[in-house]
């Protein structure tokens, strides 16, 4: 592995070079110009302590890639820890969820270290290290916060969220090279503009109904979405009851591309009633398939206790075993809230 004292430049340090004349000033209120190295953050035992461990961390990783290290990490690749970063990130929301302290540190743990992984990859082949992953976020939190570090105001959230996607939006036609007037035709100038196309739908459709409504582009309450929703449903219901026996190939494929089309703007619609509502639709969906698992593994163990196989039970029954499953969920929540208020009583 290459010492980071070869890399004499960094690639984003000298792009910065590169158009640090041309610049136009800052628009009003933000922050003034100056190295986010000179911003006055009191510094903490804490993060003095974090720092060293932080430098023990990449060293540790480091050695691992490094000639005589582990066969494992010296294989892998950016494409390779892939699955690995996806892995980490959901573990991590579910230790959340859990509440064990303990577990939650532990897996934000192997979160870091993939970002730590990937950063030295990047280095060996001459790109960036992790001091510019770093300095590159903590160069973006001042700028995207210059009502902590400059003169703009912001008295809610709300303002702090409408400031940040300005700020984010002035970054990308600085980018690409985009007029304050420019013709937003190019998609690359649009404030929808990064959010990858790469993830799950639920998520993609949330970050992109957010982005929108941090600049005014947003339902007024919640009864107008709902009636979308109620809009979408009934176009669906038209499709589902149309008679399409008597078309050709040709039209049953058309019909088939309309009924996936319906059905994808029931679902954004979904999607949109959550991210109005302040509730993370992919978080949402996760409980609510934990919760049907949960059921479904009740009327199977149910129908087992009976001497059958559940998928020979006739549908009645089912539903009998699914009411009796959501019972038996109500009594458990309940027994756990009493719990819960009597240990807060002590």
């Amino acid at each position: 592995m290459p010492s980071r004292k070869t890399i004499a430049l960094r690639p984003h340090a000298k792009a910065k070079v590169k158009s640090a004349a041309g610049r136009p000033a800052p628009p009003k209120g933000r922050l003034r110009r100056q190295s986010p190295s000179a911003i006055n953050i009191q510094r903490s035992e804490r993060d003095k302590l974090a720092g060293k461990w932080f430098e023990k961390l990449v060293a540790l990783q480091a050695r691992l890639r490094a000639p005589n290290g582990c066969p494992w990490d010296r294989e892998q690749t950016h494409e390779s820890l892939r699955k690995f970063l996806i892995e980490e990130t959901y573990e991590v929301l579910d230790a959340m969820e859990a509440g064990d302290a303990r577990e939650f540190s532990g897996e934000l743990g192997d979160l870091l270290l993939q970002v730590i992984f990937h950063s030295i990859l990047a280095e060996e082949a001459g790109k960036f290290t992790i001091s510019d992953v770093i300095e590159s976020v903590h160069t973006k939190m001042v700028r995207r916060h210059p009502h902590v570090f400059g003169d703009t105001k912001a008295a809610n959230s709300a303002e702090v969220l409408k400031n940040w996607e300005q700020i984010k939006a002035s970054e990308r036609a600085e980018a690409y090279g985009a007029k304050k007037n420019a013709d937003l035709s190019d998609s690359a100038a649009s404030i929808l503009a990064g959010v990858p196309r790469s993830l799950p739908a639920v998520l993609e459709a949330y970050q992109l109904t957010r982005r929108a409504s941090r600049v005014g582009f947003d339902w007024d309450d919640l009864a107008g979405i709902l009636d979308k929703l109620d809009e979408e449903k009934r176009e669906l219901q038209s499709l589902v009851a149309a008679d399409t026996k008597d078309l050709g190939a040709a039209g049953k494929r058309a019909a088939g591309a309309r009924l996936e089309e319906e059905v994808g703007d029931l679902l954004f619609a979904g999607v949109n009633i959550a991210r109005f509502l302040g509730v993370d639709p992919e978080i949402a969906l996760k409980k609510a398939n934990r919760k049907f698992k949960e059921r479904f593994h009740f009327m199977e163990a149910a129908a087992v206790s009976e001497g059958k196989e559940f998928a020979n039970l006739p549908r009645e029954r089912k539903e009998e075993l699914w009411n009796s499953a959501k019972l038996a969920e109500q009594k458990k929540s309940l027994g756990a809230k009493k719990m819960s208020e009597a240990g807060g009583a002590r």
